[in-house]
C-alpha cells in the first residue's frame, strides 16, 4: 500500500519488520527453553569407567533396583543405568561403575556418609546446576551417582546399602 506519492503505510513497514522479528524471537525461546531428554547433557553421559569391566561392577549393576521413589523406567547402556523420573525432579538418575577416581578429592574436601558410604561431591558449587554428581571414594571401583535436583535422598540411601554388600571396602585415596 501506498499513497498518491508512492510512499508506503508506516504501518506496513512496521508490519513487514515484525513479523521476521517475532519469528527470530520465536526460535531463539524455543532453542532457550527445550529440554534435552536424552541424558547427553548429564555428567555421567560420556563419563569414562576404565574399570566397568570389573566384576564386582557386573553384580553391582545386577543388584540395583529397577525403580526409586519418584523414578522407574531403568534402563542401561554402554555400563551407564539411568532411571527416569516420575515427578518434577530435574531429570534421570544416573549411575557409572568403574569412574576414576575425582581429581579434586584432596584431604580437605567434605565427604558426606549416607550409611555406610562415604559419598564425595563433585562441583556442586555450581548455581546453574541441575543436579550433583557424588562419587562413592570408600569402595573400589569408584561408582558415581548423579542426581537432579528434588530426587530426595531415597536414590542415594538406596544405592549405599547396595553398594556397601557388594563392593569391596578400600581406604580413600586422597591423592598425593
Amino acid at each position: 500500500m501506498s499513497d498518491a506519492t508512492g510512499r508506503r503505510s508506516p504501518a506496513l513497514i512496521a508490519t513487514l519488520v515484525t513479523i521476521p522479528v517475532m519469528v527470530i524471537v520465536l526460535f531463539i525461546a524455543i532453542a532457550a527453553f527445550r529440554t534435552d531428554s536424552s541424558g547427553d547433557s548429564l555428567p555421567l553421559a560420556s563419563a569414562a569407567a576404565p574399570q566397568s569391566a570389573d566384576a564386582n561392577c557386573t553384580k553391582l549393576i545386577a543388584a540395583l533396583p529397577a525403580t526409586f521413589a519418584g523414578f522407574d523406567d531403568r534402563s542401561e547402556s554402554g555400563g551407564l543405568v539411568q532411571w527416569q523420573p516420575t515427578g518434577d525432579a530435574a531429570g534421570p538418575v544416573q549411575l557409572r561403575c568403574g569412574v576414576d577416581r575425582p581429581a579434586d578429592l584432596a584431604p580437605t574436601s567434605a565427604l558426606q556418609v549416607v550409611d555406610p558410604v562415604q559419598w564425595f561431591a563433585t562441583g556442586s558449587g555450581d548455581p546453574d546446576a541441575t543436579g550433583t554428581l557424588w562419587v562413592a571414594v570408600d569402595h573400589r571401583p569408584y561408582v558415581a551417582l548423579w542426581l537432579p535436583s528434588n530426587s530426595g535422598n531415597g536414590p542415594i540411601a538406596d544405592t549405599s546399602r547396595i553398594l556397601d554388600r557388594i563392593l569391596p571396602r578400600a581406604s580413600i585415596d586422597l591423592g598425593s
